[in-house]
């Protein structure tokens, strides 16, 4: 039996997973991470607590496990960035966090070069992405060392290696989506031009060994998290389709080998490559999701996120709420967007605030789903879903009585992790398929529409006019912008 340790770093917390070769878990560990929210957007995490998380959360899986393994797998958040020494490894920055904000006005600056940036790399131009909040590293911290996404400096400090794996650096707007690589056109607009940048690999290579967690092991399986789930969860079909609700919610639908742009307000970059192929899935984010419960926990309108179904009512008895605490994302891509709660009377309580909470999540994940369909010609059939926020039947009844389709329940709430050890065991195993890689599974349950079409159309007719409401009078300009809700 072969054994591998998988670790997902993520904005919330590290999980560490040993799995064995049919992806069942053996050990799970997890170190909380909290990011530091700043005024005027600021979002940021130490480094150095990024890195202890991963050593340690991976060393307590090992020895639950008490058995070898045979590599050391990693996704990682994404668009997350810092400056960093490559010579020595020191961290010259905080962790600049995807949900940052602080790059507006670098973006702003650019925006007659939307249309190209959009062609170029199937985004959107904002700062959700790595590019401009590398830039601002740049204008507002140091001009020394290296500027990268998180995964290439916890690579480093695990064995050395200077890489990003093909689909992280698909987010940074700073790559050729068709190509994969490194584009000089965007390197230039954004200031990058002449600086070193990491070696792009695919998501199934080996790139090195560690001796961090005992004895010598590969580093093999480096994937971004969204697209590690996407990989779990047997997403591998064109129109197939994942929703992961993490401290965001991020709805992705594999497209195949062809890497169209989304003329919804979506997003198109690399799924993974492997096996010396590249997939290419199209997305759409919501920038707060157990992060609005977390904030609804600070409130005190609910104590705890187990507590959601228990504190909120069978009806939102018309409140609504629009959960744009950072914005929102696609489709409206508008960055000063504000969060609401609108019809309110005296009877409404904090039950029924709960409610609307949850409500407002999926109906911004619904809103996500239509844009996929617009995208892809034809209707999802069903929605793949993880996270700590699926436990939450209430949200993900919500989910479905909005998408209008069914929600299936991914057995494990170690997507991310699993779909790292999927591609370690590509890397590992020469012989493997990726289907053979991935596995199968069967839904842990499936919550089936019970609201009628007419129902949810006049729900979220309402819904998406309290969000009209919340967006700020000049929206940014993006390729796009006919296709804003």
């Amino acid at each position: 039996m072969t054994y591998l340790l998988a670790i997902d770093q993520g904005t919330s917390g590290t999980k560490a997973v040993v799995a064995d070769e049919f992806g069942r878990t053996l050990a799970v560990a997890e170190v909380t991470l909290r990011p530091d929210y700043l005024p005027g957007g600021g979002v940021e995490q130490d480094p150095r607590a990024l890195l202890d998380s991963v050593v340690t959360a991976g060393r307590r899986a090992l020895a639950e496990a008490g058995v070898p393994v045979a590599a050391v797998a990693l996704a990682n958040q994404g668009e997350t960035v810092l400056a960093w020494d490559r010579h020595t490894g020191e961290p010259l920055t905080p962790a600049i966090v995807w949900q940052d904000r602080r790059a507006e006005s670098l973006c702003a600056a650019r925006a007659d070069s939307a249309a190209q940036v959009a062609a170029r790399t199937g985004l959107v131009l904002d700062p959700y992405f790595s590019a401009p909040k590398m830039t601002w590293i740049r204008d507002n911290l140091t001009r020394d060392g290296v500027v990268t996404t998180s995964d290439t400096w916890l690579l480093h400090q695990l064995c050395g290696a200077f890489v990003t794996d093909v689909s992280t650096a698909s987010r940074s707007l700073l790559t050729d989506l068709d190509s994969g690589r490194w584009d000089n056109d965007l390197l230039e607009l954004f200031g990058f031009g002449g600086e070193q940048l990491p070696e792009i690999v695919d998501c199934d290579q080996i790139i090195g060994h560690t001796e961090v967690f005992g004895g010598r092991l590969p580093v093999a399986g480096i994937i971004v998290d969204q697209q590690a789930a996407l990989l779990a969860e047997s997403c591998l079909e064109p129109g197939s389709a994942k929703c992961t609700f993490g401290t965001g919610a991020f709805l992705l639908a594999q497209l195949g080998s062809h890497a169209t742009r989304s003329s919804a307000g979506l997003t198109t970059s690399v799924a993974w490559g492997l096996r010396g192929q590249r997939s290419y899935c199209v997305d759409g984010q919501v920038y707060t999701a157990a992060s609005a419960v977390r904030w609804a926990i600070d409130l005190g309108l609910v104590s705890g996120a187990e507590q959601l179904d228990a504190v909120a009512a069978d009806s939102s008895d018309g409140v609504l709420c629009v959960p744009a605490l950072a914005g929102l994302a696609a489709p409206w891509w508008d960055p000063k967007a504000t969060a609401s709660f609108t019809g309110m009377t005296l009877s409404s309580g904090r039950k029924h605030l709960v409610r609307a909470l949850l409500e407002g999540i999926a109906a911004q994940v619904a809103a996500l789903a239509d844009a996929v369909t617009a995208d892809m010609g034809q209707p999802l059939t069903r929605l793949r879903v993880d996270g700590g926020l699926t436990r939450s039947a209430v949200l993900m009844q919500a989910q479905a009585d909005l998408a209008r389709i069914p929600v299936d329940i991914y057995p494990s709430l170690h997507a991310t992790a699993l779909g790292a050890a999927a591609c370690a065991r590509l890397a590992l195993d020469d012989s493997l398929s990726v289907a053979e890689a991935v596995g199968s599974w069967t839904p842990q349950h499936t919550y089936q529409p019970q609201w009628s079409d007419a129902q949810a159309q006049d729900y979220l007719a309402r819904w998406t006019h309290s969000a009209a409401a919340t967006q700020s009078p000049t929206p940014p300009a993006h390729d796009n912008p006919e296709h804003n809700p």
